[in-house]
């Protein structure tokens, strides 16, 4: 069976549960990664730029916890802002891997760094992330491996999903390897649900261009124009709940399948758990790390957390 094939299949088992869902990962092609890059740019979203603060304020720190001659392997390259403040600062850094499923964004991303930091050395991994991957073999061999998951995505899995990404990442690190890893607080959930629900409606233009995605990519034929973006915090279970909401009865078709979608009905996109850092810690150690430092900003809205393989 080829990538794409799995993928289709993936999705359609998806469409078929009783609570009807989508896989986040399929957020990102070229326009969802360009969308999203302007989410972290909107006033209400106050991860990314609190985040970044987080960095900054701490980033000799941070960048002596790694070490000289590290390999920096980041899952979901992104916005390379946070990335950009790291690179400035580690010592020696042996090579730096990116990894994202969009394969355009990746190679636009490390071109990105290689103009910036011409000196070292960049090998990006067109893979999914929450699966095993081979890692490339440096010039330089590294004395470490150091996973950087930054953006808080890792809350946007359930609680088993992210324990299985943690595993993963803890197979990546390799023996002395480290995560260093963003991590979105629990907190006031207006805060929260304004961060999802943006005055612009570039959340919304994200969600639905998801849908877009699966259409050009899969064979879909989802009527884009008939749903909505929905986000609503669940307090019970400490997460936001991202869904695009069916406005008529319709039927979507691909790979020769047939999927219902009644008037009303929501498909499931993403979750984005909020944690406690007792919560994360715990989550930690079952996937064999140890959170050796954490750092937060003044309002605790959100951490910056260092874990070593215990």
């Amino acid at each position: 069976m080829s990538a794409q094939s799995a993928e289709l299949a993936e999705i359609l088992a998806g469409l078929k549960q009783p609570q009807k869902m989508i896989s986040p990962k399929y957020f990102y092609d070229e326009r969802g990664s360009q969308l999203f890059d302007a989410i972290t740019h909107l006033p209400e979203y106050y991860p990314t730029e609190t985040e970044l603060g987080i960095m900054l304020d701490n980033i000799d720190e941070i960048a002596d916890l790694v070490g000289p001659n590290a390999s920096l392997i980041e899952y979901g390259s992104g916005s390379s802002r946070k990335t950009r403040a790291l690179l400035e600062h580690l010592h020696e850094l042996a090579v730096y891997v990116p990894v994202d499923i969009s394969e355009d964004h990746l190679i636009a991303t490390a071109r990105k760094v290689r103009s910036e930091f011409p000196d070292l050395e960049v090998l990006p991994v067109v893979a999914d992330f929450t699966q095993p991957f081979a890692l490339p073999d440096p010039t330089i061999t590294p004395l470490r491996n150091v996973v950087y998951f930054p953006g808080s995505t890792i809350g946007n899995f359930t609680h088993e999903a992210a324990q299985d990404l943690l595993g993963v990442m803890y197979q990546e690190a390799g023996a002395d390897g480290a995560m260093l890893i963003g991590v979105d607080l629990q907190k006031d959930p207006g805060i929260i649900e304004r961060a999802y629900n943006d005055s612009a409606g570039i959340t919304a233009e994200f969600n639905l261009n998801m849908l877009t995605h699966l259409n050009r990519e899969f064979g879909f034929d989802f009527d884009v124009g008939a749903f909505s973006h929905s986000a609503v915090y669940d307090p019970d279970e400490g997460r936001m709940v991202i869904e695009l909401i069916s406005g008529r009865d319709q039927v979507v078709t691909a790979g020769g399948e047939k999927i219902e979608v009644a008037d009303g009905e929501a498909i499931l996109t993403e979750y984005s758990h909020k944690y406690t850092l007792e919560g994360f810690a715990d989550m930690a150690q079952q996937a064999g790390f140890a959170v050796r430092k954490v750092w937060t900003d003044a309002d605790r809205l959100f951490s910056v957390q260092y874990c070593v393989r215990a």
